[in-house]
Formats: C-alpha cells, structure tokens, sequence
C-alpha cells in the first residue's frame, strides 16, 4: 500500500509540474486501464491532462494505471463468430491509440508483465535496471538511440 500510494502520489505530482511542457511539446496524454479506482486527486489531474491536451497530434504519452492485459483481452470478447483481429482490437483499451514502437520496461525486469500482450506483437523492447521513478531524459535518449539503430521486420517485412 505504501508503494502504491507514493507512486500515486508521484504520479499526481508529475502530472501538475509538467502537463503545461507536454502540452507544448503537442503530446496528447491517455490512458489505459481503469482509472476510476485511482485517488480523487490522480484522476483529477488525469482529467485536466486529457482535457488539455486532446487535440495534440505529436507524440502519445499512454500510461497504464491500474491496466492488466487479460482483463483487457477478457473485456474484448464478444459473440465468437463475429471475432477477428479487427474486432478484438475495438474492444482493447487501446483502441484509441496505435500500438507500440517500443517497450521500456523498467526495474530490471524482463517479461509482459501481462501488459499489452495483444499490442505488443511487433514492438521492440529496451530493458534497463533504471527504476521508474528516476528513469529521466538521458535514459529516454538511451533507449530512443537503441531503438533507432534496430532493424525492424515486422514478421520478415521491413517497414
């Protein structure tokens, strides 16, 4: 509980201090997974941030709050004759937005985690022992200049 609640607090935090940067950096902020149970104050900020930011068509800051895949998945599932790729896809959290190019996955580990099993079919990962808390602007350079020196397939087509 204490964890969770610093990290709600940071997040609130993070939220006030730097939407006004984000905003003018035409980042548009969303999220995925259930926001409703998150502190008054998180949602409040969360809110202000979507509301500022909506129109934005730069770069898409997605966080997952409170997100689990299979709940997702599970969420997803509709009549099964009627059941393609497109259709899973309406129902994710995710439908708003394009999936992933890169995954950084924090704190040293080095799974899904159960997140974006659907999404993350053809994202590269960058894995660092950097805690979510303290991974800044040098680290997001690191894994921006891994990711951009990558020979991306897509299943054996270059894109």
């Amino acid at each position: 509980k204490l964890e969770v609640d610093t990290l709600m607090t940071l997040l609130a935090t993070y939220l006030s201090k730097e939407i006004k940067e984000l905003h003018a950096n035409n980042v548009k902020v969303t999220t995925i997974g259930d926001i409703s149970k998150l502190p008054k104050n998180c949602i409040e900020q969360l809110n202000n941030a979507f509301e500022l930011t909506k129109d934005n068509t730069g770069v898409n800051l997605n966080l997952a709050l409170n997100y689990g895949s299979r709940d997702d998945i599970k969420n997803a599932i509709i009549n099964i004759e009627e059941i393609n790729e497109n259709t899973i896809k309406n129902y994710l959290d995710t439908k708003s937005i394009p999936d992933p190019d890169l995954i950084i996955r924090t704190s040293g580990e080095q799974r899904l985690s159960n997140f974006l099993m659907w999404e993350a079919a053809y994202s590269e990962f960058y894995f660092t022992d950097i805690h979510w808390p303290d991974f800044n602007r040098i680290e997001l350079q690191k894994a921006i200049y891994v990711y951009q020196n990558r020979d991306r397939r897509f299943g054996g087509l270059s894109k």
